[in-house]
Parts: C-alpha cells; sequence; structure tokens
C-alpha cells in the first residue's frame, strides 16, 4: 500500500497544564511502527506506481564492463543530478547501442528502489544515442577504431569479375530494392540471382546480414548451391537509425573478411556506412549494383562483332603484306642456270686435272713397285737363311761349357741351403719327441699358465697333431680341423748358439 504521511495539526496547541503531558507526546505515542524491510518496501512500491516506465536522457558514467555475473552498472548523469543505472546480462546482449563511458543515451527503463543501499535507480530495457550529434561520434569513432586495424585498406579490395556466372542478393525479399536490382540484370545481361532474406534494420539485423555474408562463402564451388562469383548487399534509403545495422562491427567485418567480391549498395548516394568501407566497390544505389555487377549484353554484342571485324580485317592485311612480300623474295631468287654455272665450271676444271694426275700417279706406283722387286732379287730369304745357318755352325763352343759350370755351382749352393734349413727346422725338434702346443685359434702357448687357462689345446708332433683338454676343464676335447699356424717357422738360431743353451731349456722352442 502506499505510504500517507501522519496528518498536521492545524495549529500549534498551547502548553500544557502542569503535570499533564505535551501534545506532541500524545502525537508520537499514536504514530505506526514501521519495520526497515516494510518502510523500503513501501517506498519502493510508490516509486514505481507514480512513475513506471521512463525515458532519461544523460551522460553515462562509472561504466567499466560487464560484471562477472553478466550485468552492467554504471550511473546517468547530467549537469544538476546522477541516478544509478543497471542493465540486466539477457538485455544487455540485446542492445544495439552498447554502454560506454561518457557517451549520452536515452535510455528507457523502469524506476525502482534498491533495499540493500537505500537508493533509487532505473532498470534499462533499451538505450539509443541521444541524437544524431550522438550517432555520428558514434559512427566517426568506430571507423577510426576499424581503419586501424586494416579493414578499409585499399589492398584488400578485389576486382568485380567482368560476367560473373552466378550473383549473390543479400537484402529484404519483400522491399522494392531486391525487383530493382532483378529488373535492372534483366535489361543489362541475365544472370542467375541466389537471394539471402535478412532483416535490413531492427534488432537482430547487423547479425543476420553477417551470417548472410558469411553463407554465401562457406557454399563449396562445386556444391549442389552455386557459389556466387559476386555479391551485392543492399537496402533502400532511411534514417542514420535505419542504416544503422550496415554500421555494426559484424557486419562490417564478414564484408572485409569475404573471400567473394562484394558491392555495398545502402541507401541513397548521400547515404554512407561503414560497410562501404569495406567491401571491394560502392554503388550509389542498388540499381547502380546491378549494372557494377554485369555489363550491357547489346553493348557486349557490339563491342565483339567490331572486334571480329577488326581481327578479320588485320589477318586480311596481314596476308597481303606476307604474300607481297613472298612475292619479292622470289624474284630475287636467282634461276637454276645461274645458280649452278659457277659449280659446273669447277667440276669441269677438277675433271681436267683429274685424269693426267691418276696416270702420273700410276707411273710412281710402277716405279716404286719395280724398285723392289730389283732389292729382292739381290737380297732374297732363302740366301739370308743359308747365311745364318753357316754363321751358327761357326759359333765357339766355349760360353756353353762355361754356363753349365756356373748352373753346377749354383745347384750344389742351394743343396747345402737345404740341408741348413731342414737342421734348424722345428719339424726336426718334434723328430727328436718334442711336441708344440697351440691354443683354439692355433696360436703356440708358451706358458704353463696360459696352458691352464685355454678351453681347448692341441698338441702336433713330428707324425700329426692330437686335440688335448687342460687338466680340470668338464668340456672333453673335439676334433678340430688342422689350422695352419700364423707363425709356423721358429726364429733360426745358429749352431754355436745351439750348442752353448742348455739341455734343461730345450723344451721351448720359441
Amino acid at each position: 500500500m502506499p505510504l500517507v504521511p501522519p496528518p498536521r495539526p492545524a495549529a500549534v496547541p498551547p502548553p500544557p497544564p502542569p503535570g499533564e503531558p505535551a501534545p506532541s507526546a500524545l502525537l508520537q505515542a499514536n504514530t505506526p511502527e514501521w519495520s526497515v524491510g516494510d518502510l523500503a518496501a513501501a517506498l519502493k512500491r510508490t516509486l514505481e506506481d507514480a512513475f513506471g516506465h521512463v525515458r532519461l536522457r544523460g551522460e553515462i558514467s562509472g561504466y567499466r564492463g560487464p560484471h562477472g555475473s553478466g550485468h552492467a552498472y554504471f550511473s546517468l548523469k547530467d549537469g544538476s543530478a546522477k541516478i544509478d543505472a543497471v542493465v540486466w546480462k539477457g538485455v544487455l546482449g540485446r542492445l544495439r547501442q552498447k554502454p560506454k563511458e561518457g557517451l549520452e543515451v536515452v535510455a528507457t527503463g523502469k524506476i525502482t528502489t534498491f533495499a540493500g543501499k537505500s537508493s533509487y535507480q532505473i532498470v534499462i530495457d533499451s538505450m539509443e544515442p541521444a541524437g544524431i550529434g550522438a550517432w555520428m561520434a558514434l559512427l566517426e569513432e568506430r571507423k577510426r577504431q576499424l581503419a586501424a586495424e586494416g579493414l578499409f585498406e585499399a589492398e584488400r579490395k578485389r576486382p568485380i569479375p567482368f560476367l560473373p556466372r552466378v550473383i549473390g542478393v543479400v537484402t529484404s525479399p519483400t522491399g522494392a530494392v531486391i525487383r530493382d536490382i532483378l529488373h535492372r540484370l534483366e535489361d543489362r545481361f541475365p544472370r542467375p540471382v541466389l537471394v539471402w532474406p535478412v532483416r535490413v534494420q531492427g534488432e537482430g539485423a547487423s547479425d543476420e546480414i553477417a551470417a548472410a555474408i558469411r553463407g554465401f562463402n562457406a557454399l563449396a564451388p562445386d556444391g549442389p548451391i552455386p557459389r556466387p562469383d559476386v555479391l551485392i548487399v543492399a537496402r533502400g534509403g532511411g534514417s542514420i537509425e535505419d542504416l544503422w545495422a550496415f554500421n555494426e562491427e559484424a557486419v562490417v567485418r564478414a564484408a572485409a573478411n569475404s573471400e567473394i567480391p562484394l558491392i555495398s549498395a545502402v541507401g541513397h548516394e548521400t547515404d554512407t556506412t561503414l560497410i562501404d568501407f569495406a567491401s571491394d566497390r560502392r554503388a550509389p544505389t542498388p540499381t547502380g549494383a546491378a549494372e557494377m555487377a554485369v555489363p550491357v549484353r547489346a553493348e557486349l554484342s557490339a563491342q565483339i562483332h567490331d572486334l571480329g571485324a577488326r581481327q578479320a580485317g588485320t589477318m586480311l592485311r596481314r596476308i597481303e603484306r606476307e604474300r607481297a612480300d613472298f612475292r619479292a623474295l622470289v624474284r630475287a631468287i636467282p634461276g637454276a642456270d645461274a645458280f649452278l654455272a659457277a659449280k659446273r665450271q669447277r667440276l669441269d676444271l677438277a675433271d681436267a686435272r683429274l685424269r693426267p694426275a691418276l696416270a702420273a700417279n700410276a707411273r710412281d706406283s710402277r716405279e716404286r713397285l719395280n724398285r723392289l722387286a730389283d732389292r729382292l732379287t739381290r737380297r732374297s730369304p732363302v740366301i739370308a737363311l743359308a747365311e745364318a745357318r753357316a754363321r751358327l755352325a761357326g759359333i765357339d763352343h766355349r760360353p756353353r761349357t762355361a754356363i753349365l759350370r756356373i748352373i753346377e755351382r749354383r745347384r750344389d749352393r742351394l743343396g747345402a741351403q737345404a740341408g741348413l734349413l731342414g737342421a734348424l727346422s722345428y719339424k726336426a725338434v718334434l723328430a727328436r719327441g718334442y711336441a708344440l702346443v697351440r691354443d683354439a685359434d692355433g696360436l703356440p702357448v708358451r706358458t704353463a699358465e696360459a696352458a691352464a687357462t685355454a678351453a681347448r689345446l692341441q698338441l702336433q708332433f713330428a707324425d700329426g697333431a692330437v686335440a688335448a683338454v687342460p687338466e680340470g676343464s668338464s668340456s672333453p676335447p673335439s676334433p678340430r680341423p688342422r689350422r695352419a699356424a700364423r707363425n709356423p717357422e721358429p726364429s733360426a738360431v745358429t749352431g754355436s748358439e745351439k750348442a752353448r743353451a742348455p739341455a734343461a731349456r730345450q723344451g721351448s722352442l720359441f
């Protein structure tokens, strides 16, 4: 229920007689008691019933971005007062104009109180910039921000195809814009058109436009739906508020990132939106966008006909010029007789010189043959052979006897050296009853310690070799193929040294 203040007295009562209570005390005793919560609820109901929904114009102050809960808290102020404001999480995502520090806005919402702070506030349902000046200031700031990212650079813009196979149009399907585009394409050069219907103003329009641009780019080139070669984003004229969807950051980024060349045709010729800076071409009107997309078929046919005629004339002139040049070359070529005259004369001269030269060569060859025959007659091989036999028969036999004596002396020396070798050979030692000990690898074993650690031993006697196992080894001897020792011949010793060696040391051959 609304809060009703207590009635005020009509006049100040006279002072009470001595000993009686004052009238103010009686009045306080009759005033009802309020709890803090009841008073806060009564104030809340009174404020909401008295004001309800209001539109407030003011400057945003104290905005630090969404709270951790997703809600936004800030203040609206003017030159003389300030009021707290709150935007709930669900409403903040739908706002076309997001809160920003220092921005002057017109906010629509409900006036209420917050008992936790004993304050009143406005719960905002919608918000928009206050006046054209604020819209333009916001537009210029967003333009500078996107330009700083390089989205408007000329290097990013691609040429529009001369004659696209398919044209994609992003616009409202019910307005006059799509009819103007289709009519203009039909007049100039009919092409297949794919229309992606979107809302071009109001809440959610920017998201639909950006999704349409991305959707056309997502089509596969060889898919069931043909991928457009050029896109037209179009809308009729309107106020800056009506065209604001084409200034949204999502639309501008989608246009800048489009792989398909894009023509923007938003509003009239004097209207400018941010998508115009991000697109590859800007058309003043939707009809102008259709004219940019395709050439005029009649003009193209006339141009092709003219180029064909010029090509045919050029080819005829080239053929005539080549024919004239060929005729001039034919006239400059000499005849066969003139060309062969010098060759024939040189051939006759060579023939005249060849016959005497052949006769002279034959005479010289015949003379050389006669001289060789005379020499052969005077120096017959039979005579030379007879003379050689006679000289051989008269040779003295003394050199042959000397050679035979030399051979005999060298044979005796060789026999003596062979006897010495047999006496010094280790085989002679083996013949006297000694044995040569080798390990498994065929190397000589010179000490008892080496023999005790060897796995197998081989004992070679004068008449052959046998395998042996050192005492203490568990593995029996196994026959191994006889292997030539690496150092079979012991070092040679002289006879005197052999005589001086004690008999006890003759057990080692090395």
